[in-house]
């Protein structure tokens, strides 16, 4: 038997997915239930090796799906996909898949994903700029998602697809480190 990664599998979940809901026309709420299920899965990893246990019963699970749903208010179709990939035992999976899903809707809305790092938290107003900055730059939408990194000691480092930019006081320093050692 052929070994597919996980990632290919999450891909093939989180098209299906995306498919259905875009046939029965409930895409923006399924969108909103996997950001939903992304939170829970970062904040109780119990959960989900919860539903991933194979020596579980899976009446049981499909109990706590339901409960699940039912406090998050989920749409059908993210229960229904719940299921499957309950039943096909690929839960271990969940978090990738749901990932994937936010991925490809943004792929075919055309809007672009981008990584910002900075020292500290943005203020609102330096948040809007950037946003805006980023928008004018890549020419689409952007979704932007903030990291906290000490490291680079003041400055930002942006990255989007594969496009980098990088002002962040330790890369200067680092440049200067090179060409203070007679480097390139």
């Amino acid at each position: 038997m052929k070994k597919v990664s996980k990632t290919k599998i999450a891909a093939t979940y989180a098209t299906a997915l995306y498919d259905a809901a875009f046939e029965k026309n409930v895409l923006d709420k399924v969108l909103e239930d996997v950001r939903k299920l992304i939170e829970v899965c970062r904040k109780d990893d119990e959960f989900v090796r919860y539903l991933a246990n194979p020596v579980l019963d899976e009446s049981d699970k499909k109990d706590v799906l339901a409960k699940t749903a039912k406090v998050l208010k989920l749409d059908e179709d993210t229960l229904r996909c719940l299921d499957i990939i309950s039943e096909n035992r690929r839960f271990g999976e969940l978090a990738q898949i749901l990932e994937e899903f936010v991925h490809i809707y943004y792929r075919r809305h055309n809007i672009a994903e981008a990584e910002v790092e900075s020292v500290k938290k943005l203020s609102a107003a330096q948040v809007k700029k950037l946003t805006g900055n980023l928008e004018k730059f890549l020419g689409r939408k952007v979704v932007v998602s903030y990291k906290i990194t000490p490291e680079l000691i003041g400055g930002l480092r942006i990255i989007s697809g594969s496009q980098m930019i990088d002002d962040s006081v330790e890369s200067k320093l680092n440049r200067l480190e090179i060409m203070m050692k007679g480097g390139q």
